[in-house]
């Protein structure tokens, strides 16, 4: 088997495409290929150039097409457009040489007063880089473009976690590497093992979300795996290592999959989502009507809110019999899972959260593991 190959993050082409429009303006050139320091890690990364040509006298703009390398990620071949008009720095002001902007398909932070979603190893590469290639006379504003942004956006939790109208220029680094690999895999196997050798009790995160409000809420951080979507393979490893239980904590669009018994949570692979709590919904005597309404929202997150919205005018508590009915069918499901594979009984508790970052539902074992853990990390 050939090892996977990584790829670039979407700040690295947005990078690329940036230092291309500048040295377009400068100079009139058309490079195939720009090089600079990924900073992050510390090497030298040699990116394609797709397109570049003026806007006007002091305005160019370049395309790139993200490569996320062999990863199972939505930006695919998706075009990273920057735009950089050169100006005069008549102040000489270092703080105002570079301007960074989100244009059209970069999300906006609902809860930074919509600041666009261009984080900090993003604003730090693109500054570092461009900078060599100003005098101090220079300035220049970039604005960074993501032409199927939006639209690629309702394909992901951004929304859930307070990024509307587009993708984020997110990341630590410029490498993407194949979380969806079984290299990957094997990385997440070997964490789990370690840590089997320390604690009998684990805490399974699917994404970064997951792990901080799981430590904020007390949880010893040594006892939290990233699980990515890999949860079926590392349940099983778990109970190989007979872990005694795990807690399973997660954004509710993607733990419900389990309770419909899907353990690889990749959207590419499988989904289900809508169903599965459509399903609850029959089980809990929901009106036909109100089950069309939530098989018409496009995400979870939606359907939710519309059954607060129903409960609050109905005074019912549907919300609550459905999640609770959710959470529980996940431990099942979970246990039966395992059990296929492992003959080993491992204690199954599930917490699922929303967009808000609180606590929709927990179920009963789940809520006796959070106590126990909170509990022994006082």
């Amino acid at each position: 088997m050939t090892k996977p190959r990584a790829g670039y993050t979407l700040p690295v082409f947005a990078c690329a495409s940036a230092i291309a429009a500048l040295q377009h303006l400068q100079n009139n050139q058309n490079n195939e290929t720009v090089s600079f320091d990924l900073i992050e890690p510390s090497e030298t990364v040699t990116i394609p150039i797709q397109q570049v040509a003026k806007i006007n006298k002091n305005t160019a703009l370049a395309i790139t097409i993200s490569d996320p390398g062999d990863n199972l990620d939505l930006t695919r071949n998706t075009p990273i457009w920057a735009t950089v008009e050169l100006r005069e720095n008549s102040d000489k002001n270092e703080q105002e040489q570079i301007i960074i902007k989100g244009g059209e398909g970069i999300g906006k932070q609902i809860k930074s007063n919509n600041k666009d979603a261009i984080y900090s190893y993003a604003n730090k590469l693109l500054k570092h880089n461009l900078k060599q290639y100003l005098n101090p006379t220079e300035a220049i504003i970039i604005t960074i473009i993501l032409p199927e942004g939006k639209k690629l956006a309702k394909r992901t939790s951004n929304e859930a976690f307070g990024v509307i109208e587009g993708l984020s220029l997110l990341g630590t680094s410029g490498i993407s590497q194949p979380l969806s690999s079984p290299d990957q895999l094997n990385s997440y196997q070997q964490e789990l093992k370690e840590k089997a050798k320390q604690f009998d009790t684990l805490v399974f995160c699917l994404g970064e979300n997951g792990l901080d409000l799981a430590r904020k809420s007390g949880i010893n951080s040594q006892q939290l795996i990233k699980t990515a979507n890999w949860l079926g393979p590392l349940l099983v490893t778990a109970a190989t290592e007979k872990i005694n239980a795990i807690l399973l904590f997660g954004y509710h669009g993607k733990l419900i999959k389990l309770a419909g018994g899907i353990f690889h949570t990749h959207h590419h692979l499988a989904d289900g989502r809508l169903e599965i709590l459509v399903s609850h919904g029959v089980k809990m005597g929901l009106d036909n009507a109100i089950l069309q309404q939530l098989l018409d929202c496009e995400t979870t997150e939606e359907a939710l809110q519309l059954l607060r919205k129903i409960d609050a005018e109905t005074n019912n508590t549907f919300t609550e019999k459905i999640y609770q009915s959710i959470v529980e069918t996940i431990d099942k499901r979970t246990q039966l899972y395992i059990r296929k594979y492992v003959d080993f009984d491992v204690n199954i508790g599930s917490i699922v959260f929303g967009r808000d970052r609180t606590i929709i539902m927990s179920s009963k074992t789940g809520k006796n593991l959070q106590q126990q853990l909170t509990t022994q990390h006082e």
